[in-house]
């Protein structure tokens, strides 16, 4: 089946319009691919694959792209950061790759009887399915508009139809690829945005932000039980290691205290050195709920390095324990800073008295410190925790009895 220009004519605008309102008010890029292909097919084209992707601006995910096939529909793939794609033989060998290297944007094989084989590993794959033509074009950025190592969005269409593309699809192609990479590039851009402002924020700041609390000095009054933790010894251990071997070791402990606050429903605020500064607040739950999730994070970070500290044993790593206090009360959660150096987080008496019940950790010689209020606060939980005595905390007016955990009350 063949198109006359009327007919792409009309296909062309349907599709554009898709797109722009796609661009407006989605943010699914599978969905967007599962709405291009059906408006393709519809207007004949018998695509039998098609593939749209980039680089991609996150700490873990190197490049994200999106395949369609009939029998499957849309299937995501990703890459990490850690994968050395540049050294793929897979991807040095690809019709992707000499397409960019070429910079040439745009990359046709028909693959009829003419095509010579072996020239590209996949498309011998695709001529052995049954598809008859690839075509795969480079939409680049401008270097003002791009995002990090994103430079553009490639994108692939293969048919089986007997004889390929016609010439008056291959040119609706070049003029459909514009706009599908203008939304794409709009959508993956809110999606960078969320990452980047979760990652660095906090899931629940990064939200807020994303959501426009973004007013210097705009702050609420959140009950919350505040968690400082750090590593003991750390300062020694960075005096005797490099640098490349200390960043390791300060990222495996931060990657478990993180995942043991996550876990248990808590927000990590701020990194500071070997310092983590998280809180768990009170969004719905009892004041007695959020006392045991705080608590069992805690139980579970001892578990989570003692594991690590077996792990970097066996491998002749420098390995840490660390500190923890937990305390309960009231903070101000919101944008504090300058105008031009915005920080969400919390502030008050109860973030000071924190640091101060962490420094207690080490005179107690306990991992684990809690205040009296998160005590008070804890409810059956209080179970779990044996008085320390009544001790006078630096800039807190009143002493205060401290607690840890019972040894046997862990679990």
């Amino acid at each position: 089946m063949t198109l006359d220009e009327t007919v792409l004519e009309a296909r062309e605008r349907e599709i554009s319009d898709f797109l722009v309102r796609f661009g407006l008010d989605e943010d699914d890029l599978g969905a967007l691919l599962e709405g291009v292909t059906a408006r393709l097919r519809q207007a004949g084209f018998g695509l039998r694959r098609m593939l749209i992707g980039s680089d991609y601006l996150h700490p873990v995910i190197g490049g994200i792209s999106y395949r369609w096939r009939p029998e499957t529909g849309v299937e995501e793939s990703v890459w990490e950061r850690t994968f050395d794609i540049d050294n793929s033989d897979s991807w040095l060998r690809s019709p992707l790759f000499a397409l960019i290297e070429s910079k040439a944007g745009e990359l046709r094989r028909r693959l009829d009887q003419g095509y010579r084989r072996g020239e590209f590993p996949l498309l011998d794959e695709l001529q052995d399915e049954g598809c008859t033509d690839y075509i795969a074009f480079a939409s680049s950025f401008g270097k003002r508009a791009r995002l990090g190592e994103m430079e553009g969005v490639f994108c692939s269409f293969q048919t089986d139809r007997q004889g390929g593309f016609t010439d008056g699809e291959v040119e609706f192609l070049r003029r459909l690829m514009p706009p599908l990479a203008l939304t794409y590039k709009a959508i993956i851009t809110v999606r960078t945005a969320r990452a980047l402002m979760t990652t660095y924020l906090g899931k629940d700041p990064g939200e807020r932000v994303i959501a426009g609390s973004i007013d210097r000095g705009r702050a609420v009054s959140v009950p919350a039980v505040l968690w400082y933790s750090d590593l003991q010894g750390f300062t020694k251990i960075a005096d005797a290691v490099d640098g490349p071997v200390l960043l390791a070791l300060l990222n495996d402990y931060a990657e478990a205290v993180v995942a043991a606050v996550q876990q248990h429903e808590g927000e990590v605020l701020k990194f500071m050195g070997d310092g983590v500064f998280a809180m768990f607040p009170r969004d719905g739950g009892g004041t007695e709920t959020l006392c045991r999730r705080a608590l069992e994070a805690a139980v579970s970070l001892r578990a989570a390095v003692d594991a690590l500290n077996e792990r970097r044993s066996q491998a002749g790593l420098p390995t840490c324990e660390f500190y923890v206090a937990l305390h309960y009360g009231e903070v101000l959660y919101g944008n504090i800073g300058s105008p031009a150096r915005l920080d969400f987080t919390v502030v008050g008496p109860a973030v000071n008295e924190t640091a101060r019940i962490e420094a207690m950790c080490r005179s107690l010689d306990q991992w684990l410190v809690v205040s009296s209020a998160f005590a008070e606060a804890a409810g059956p939980a209080r179970h779990r925790l044996i008085s320390l005595g009544r001790y006078a905390l630096r800039g807190v007016r009143r002493p205060q009895e401290l607690f840890t955990i019972h040894p046997e009350g862990g679990a």
